[in-house]
């Protein structure tokens, strides 16, 4: 329930710094969110751990975290526009030199969500 109760209090945090422009804040916060996956939930992995633990090291990184579901799958990388092709290329060299296994990375832009799609019929 740890991770639960926290998770939730950095979700309300992370709304008000995004709605302050607080890249740094909301990275923080991200940061703090892998930690409680990883340690309180347990649902992280050797390999997610070592990507986030990469990008949270790298110039131009406000935060990293596992996404999904857990045990596995996939990381969400806060970063400046102008990092995010060379910490791609960091992240690629960096796994395969590790695991001598690819590791698929891209780039996406943030848009409002899920909301209401009026059908005509």
């Amino acid at each position: 329930a740890k991770h639960v109760i926290s998770e939730n209090d950095r979700t309300q945090a992370a709304k008000g710094a995004l709605e302050s422009g607080d890249f740094k804040g909301f990275g923080s916060l991200m940061n703090g969110s892998h930690a409680s996956m990883r340690d309180d939930y347990e649902v992280s992995c050797e390999e997610i751990d070592f990507l986030v633990s990469e990008a949270q090291a790298f110039a131009g990184v406000y935060g990293s975290r596992l996404t999904g579901g857990g045990f596995g799958g996939c990381t969400v990388t806060l970063v400046q526009k102008d990092q995010a092709e060379a910490l791609i290329s960091h992240l690629k060299e960096a796994y395969n030199a590790k695991y001598g296994k690819d590791c698929d990375c891209f780039v996406t832009t943030p848009s409002r969500g899920a909301g209401v799609l009026f059908v005509k019929e």
